[in-house]
């Protein structure tokens, strides 16, 4: 066990189109390696092999098409699979897990983007994750348009990306919404400013998390 922790940590990154978790995430992947932590960096939709097929569908291929039901049974399927092959094993190691998206994005994207049932939702998510959450989740909050202003300006969007401005802006208010419900995991940091000024802000926030963690069982 690396750095006077006594178990696994999970940490997510969350938030709207744009808000920079993928930066951010990968950043303090590497900062957590160079401080001398066993930690490991993965993704969803995508962390394994079956989960990049999986993220193609998902995102890539225009000419497949699904309803809610299948988008959201693509993405727990890419979960569960993530968390056997991936999460678990690191966790189980006492690594310091760091997820780009994890079922946070599931609870906003499907269930107030699409509107679908939540105890449904929650109902299929504890199947693939066994019942186990983040022990911590950065929201990186964003305003819809300049979200979406700055991934077109990176690449060309995905098809998630591509849906309208009012999915968007439901995602976004669902997400703050289930940060306001769960506060000790969920917190929230400003994401519209200068990037190494967000990125202080993260690291603050993870490593007073984990130091609170040390020597705690």
């Amino acid at each position: 066990m690396a750095k006077g922790l006594t178990k696994g940590l999970f940490i997510t990154f969350e938030g709207p189109e744009g808000c920079g978790k993928s930066t951010h995430s990968r950043r303090i992947y590497e900062d957590l390696l160079s401080r001398g932590y066993e930690a490991v960096f993965t993704a969803e939709p995508g962390g394994t092999s079956l989960g990049s097929r999986i993220r193609e569908i998902l995102l890539e291929r225009e000419d497949i098409s699904f309803n809610p039901a299948a988008e959201l049974f693509l993405f727990e399927a890419d979960r569960a699979q993530h968390m056997a092959e991936v999460i678990m094993p690191a966790l189980e190691e006492g690594k310091v897990v760091v997820c780009d998206r994890f079922n946070t994005a599931t609870f906003a994207y499907q269930g107030y983007g699409l509107g679908m049932d939540m105890k449904e939702i929650e109902a299929l998510d504890d199947m693939a994750t066994k019942g186990v959450s983040p022990d911590l989740t950065i929201l990186l909050d964003i305003d819809v348009e300049t979200g979406l202003q700055r991934v077109g300006r990176e690449r060309a969007a995905d098809k998630m990306e591509q849906r309208s401005r009012e999915f968007h802006q439901r995602v976004r208010q669902g997400y703050l919404y289930l940060a306001k419900k769960d506060s000790g995991q969920i917190r929230v940091l400003e994401s519209t400013g200068e990037v190494d000024a967000v990125y202080k802000l993260v690291k603050e926030e993870v490593y007073g998390f984990i130091e609170r963690h040390k020597g705690t069982g």
